[in-house]
C-alpha cells in the first residue's frame, strides 16, 4: 500500500515468529526495516531475503539483549549497517523471553534474566534511541495482556506489565515531539516456537478454546495489529494498550 514509504522501521527479534509478521508488514507498508535478532542470523537472513523477495527493503542487525550494554550495542549495530539511515520512525520492542514457572520455582536468576529482555532492555533501547527517533514517530511496545492471570510464568508477565506501566508514562513524555507510544498484547498466538505444543490435537483444542474464536491467533493478525499503531491513521492514539488476543479474556468471563 506504501502507507510507509520514506520511513524507517526498526524491530526487535525481528527474525522470527510475531517479530517477523512484523518486519514483513511494515516492510509491505514501504518502510525500509531493520531486522534485529539476538542469535539466530540465518532466521533474519531469511526474513530479509522473504522482505526483498516481495519487493520491500530490509537489513538485518544482530545483538544480544539481557546483557550488559545491550541497547548501545544495537544502536551501535544499526548506526554501522551501511543501509541504516539517520533517523528512525517507528520502533517496535517485540523481542522477549519466557520463563515458564510460578512464583515457588522462580529463582533470583531466572528473575533478573527475564526482567532484563523483557523489561530492562526495551526500556534502555527506547533512552538510546531517543536521539535517532524522528519527531512524529512511533513506539510500539508487544507485552502482555494485564488483565489475565498466568501464574504459570508469573515473572515473564511482571516485566511485560512493567513495560506497560513505560508505555503510558513514556506517552505523555514524548507527545510535545509528536511521538506517540502504545502497546500491543497478542493472546496464543501460532510461531514456529510453540509448533510443537500445537502440534497436540488437545492442545491446539485447549488454546483454541480460551479465544471467543475458537481458534489459535496467527502472528500476521498481531502484525497487522502493530501496523495499525505504526502509521498515520494511529496518531490519535497514545498511551494505549491494545488487546490482540482474539477475545481471551471473553472467553475466561
Amino acid at each position: 500500500m506504501g502507507v510507509l514509504k520514506g520511513k524507517t522501521a526498526l524491530v526487535t527479534g525481528g527474525s522470527r515468529g510475531i517479530g517477523r509478521a512484523v518486519a514483513e508488514r511494515l516492510a509491505r507498508d514501504g518502510a525500509l526495516v531493520a531486522v534485529h535478532y539476538g542469535h539466530d542470523e540465518a532466521a533474519a537472513k531469511e526474513t530479509v531475503g522473504a522482505i526483498t523477495a516481495a519487493g520491500g527493503r530490509a537489513f538485518a542487525i544482530g545483538t544480544e539483549l539481557g546483557v550488559p550494554g545491550d541497547a548501545e550495542a544495537l544502536w551501535a549495530a544499526y548506526d554501522a549497517h551501511p543501509e541504516a539511515t539517520e533517523g528512525v520512525d517507528i520502533l517496535v520492542n517485540n523481542a522477549g523471553a519466557a520463563a515458564f514457572a510460578g512464583i515457588e520455582e522462580t529463582d533470583e536468576e531466572t528473575w533478573d534474566r527475564v526482567q532484563a529482555v523483557n523489561a530492562k532492555a526495551p526500556f534502555f533501547i527506547i533512552k538510546h534511541g531517543l536521539a535517532r527517533l524522528r519527531d512524529g514517530g512511533r513506539i510500539v511496545n508487544v507485552t502482555g495482556t494485564p488483565d489475565i492471570a498466568l501464574p504459570a510464568i508469573l515473572a515473564t508477565i511482571t516485566a511485560k506489565g512493567a513495560v506497560n506501566a513505560l508505555t503510558r508514562s513514556l506517552a505523555a513524555h514524548l507527545a510535545p515531539r509528536g511521538i506517540t507510544v502504545n502497546s500491543v498484547g497478542p493472546g496464543i498466538t501460532e510461531t514456529d516456537l510453540n509448533a510443537a505444543w500445537l502440534a497436540d490435537p488437545a492442545a491446539r483444542a485447549h488454546a483454541a478454546s480460551r479465544s471467543v474464536f475458537d481458534r489459535v491467533g496467527t502472528a500476521s493478525e498481531v502484525a497487522d495489529v502493530v501496523a495499525f499503531l505504526a502509521s498515520a491513521d494511529s496518531r490519535w492514539v497514545t498511551g494505549q494498550h491494545l488487546n490482540a488476543t482474539g477475545g481471551l479474556q471473553l472467553a475466561l468471563l
